[in-house]
């Protein structure tokens, strides 16, 4: 039985290698061996995700005419790796990469703290902000007035509100995808819509397809359910998927499942464009895999214009059963309004309505209301320019500070969402995070967005600070690394400290 799950060819590798940070594999100080250096260099790959893990290698000699070195540098370059950790072998089935046994992943980050010990510090792990007032408060109290009528009847509804799917699915109809209220199911966050479309179509075995890095939350969630994760680098920069990457992916593994945020991804803030959100559609009809698309950031473009927001994956499957989507109110509007919904084809809506039973029957009414009010009076709209307007002054904010405070950290700003996926300069994100706890901030280290323990090298940084506060947020971030880089940590080893 092969031990590997995917396959990185020769020319792939050297072209990885050669873009990571535009350094060659032989780019490395004259006093490093450039076995080495290649080393490294795959070692670099595997822990930022660029690589997956249990990934096959090419073979040595195929991989020695690729980056025009002696075979002797790879087999020693391998050698290295799987003296590392990093690379596990067997005669007649090649070498495929691995993490060394025992690495440490991080168990916190992402969970709030109570809002009574905000004072004492500051809470980087969840990215969320407070309710744009005073949409939330109108929401609620429109929320009461139409109450009544639906006070008297039974409150279950399966699968919504019909009032709140039949103004989501005008919504999406404004949007540029045609869609009826049969097409709408509301459920309790997003979380909850992506954990009933896993138990409809991915039961426990089967695979599904994730961008790497991806939402930690989804991820959990997925692995919980017995899926077999199959990651997928993300692309360079801020431009979205990296297409032949996903064609090799699906056309490999051909997962029953692939999940994709094409707005603002979680944590990167990568914006895919049309033509990645035509091609991949096409892509994964050809593989017979079904989209899950996540929108829960897609409202919360800072920098667009009017009218450049691309439209909507669902937009491009002309089919209407390739795309389920999934959005929420959490993101855009308040945590605290846990009403998310699934967007699909109505035989998918129906399939899914019948399995609610064995989960939470429904959604609360009241929240359904408040959102039906401010999605049919205008509310929406003017709750989001203010969210947006809030998200763009606090981005500005926080980035200046890390540049001022963590000038070697590197990152690329997005164009709208309210994360930043941050390199700590070569520095472990888990021992950043670890520390960071002792200065005073949480912080997300970045394999709590991976797998197998890849992004060592990041962490995320969510836009939810401003003014002061950002700028004592950086110094205490400031501070924790330099307890990593100077080894003051509890438990610190030297290796684990500095990845580069």
């Amino acid at each position: 039985m092969p031990q590997w799950t995917s396959t990185v060819g020769a020319g792939q590798l050297a072209r990885l290698l050669g873009s990571r940070d535009g350094r060659g594999a032989g780019a490395s100080a004259p006093q490093v061996p450039a076995y080495r250096a290649l080393a490294d260099g795959v070692r670099l790959l595997v822990l930022e995700g660029r690589v997956p893990v249990a990934a096959r290698l090419p073979a040595e000699r195929e991989l020695a005419g690729a980056l025009a070195v002696s075979r002797t540098t790879v087999a020693a370059a391998f050698e290295a790796l799987r003296a590392d950790g990093f690379l596990r072998s067997r005669r007649g089935s090649g070498s495929w990469t691995a993490v060394p046994a025992g690495r440490p992943l991080p168990a916190r980050g992402l969970d709030p703290l109570p809002p009574e010990s905000v004072g004492s510090v500051i809470d980087l792990g969840c990215a969320a902000l407070p309710a744009p007032e005073p949409w939330l408060t109108r929401a609620f109290h429109g929320a009461l007035e139409a109450l009544p009528p639906a006070a008297r009847t039974h409150g279950d509804f399966p699968a919504g509100l019909p009032a709140l799917r039949e103004a989501l699915a005008d919504r999406y109809t404004a949007l540029g995808v045609p869609t009826m209220p049969e097409q709408i199911m509301v459920t309790t966050g997003a979380m909850g819509a992506i954990g009933a479309i896993c138990r409809l179509f991915a039961p426990a075995g089967e695979r599904i397809a994730v961008e790497h890095p991806s939402y930690a939350n989804a991820l959990q969630l997925m692995r919980e359910a017995g899926a077999r994760l199959v990651p997928v680098p993300m692309g360079e920069g801020l431009d979205g998927w990296d297409l032949p990457a996903w064609r090799r992916v699906l056309g490999e593994a051909s997962p029953r499942l692939a999940y994709v945020m094409a707005d603002f991804q979680n944590p990167t803030g990568a914006l895919a464009d049309e033509d990645r959100r035509r091609e991949l559609v096409a892509a994964a009809r050809a593989a017979g895999t079904v989209l899950v698309v996540d929108e829960t950031m897609a409202d919360l473009g800072v920098d667009l214009a009017p009218g450049e927001r691309p439209r909507p994956v669902a937009a491009f499957d002309h089919g209407g059963a390739g795309v389920i989507t999934v959005g929420s109110a959490s993101k855009a509007l308040w945590a605290g309004m846990r009403i998310g919904w699934v967007r699909a084809a109505p035989e998918v809506i129906r399939g899914l309505v019948a399995a609610r039973a064995r989960a939470d029957l429904g959604s609360p009414v009241l929240e359904q209301l408040a959102l039906c009010w401010l999605l049919t009076s205008g509310g929406w709209a003017r709750a989001l320019d203010q969210r947006r307007a809030e998200i763009g002054d606090n981005r500005a904010d926080v980035v200046a500070a890390l540049r001022e405070h963590v000038p070697d950290w590197e990152f690329a700003v997005p164009r709208g969402g309210i994360t930043l996926w941050v390199r700590t300069g070569g520095l472990s994100g888990s021992r950043v995070a670890e520390a960071g706890e002792r200065a005073g901030v949480r912080v997300a280290s970045g394999p709590r967005f991976g797998l197998d323990g890849a992004f060592e090298g990041y962490v995320r940084v969510p836009f939810i600070v401003s003014g002061p506060v950002a700028v004592e947020a950086a110094g205490r971030l400031a501070t924790a690394a330099a307890l990593v880089s100077d080894g003051l940590t509890a438990g610190l080893d030297t290796p684990l400290a500095h990845i580069a």
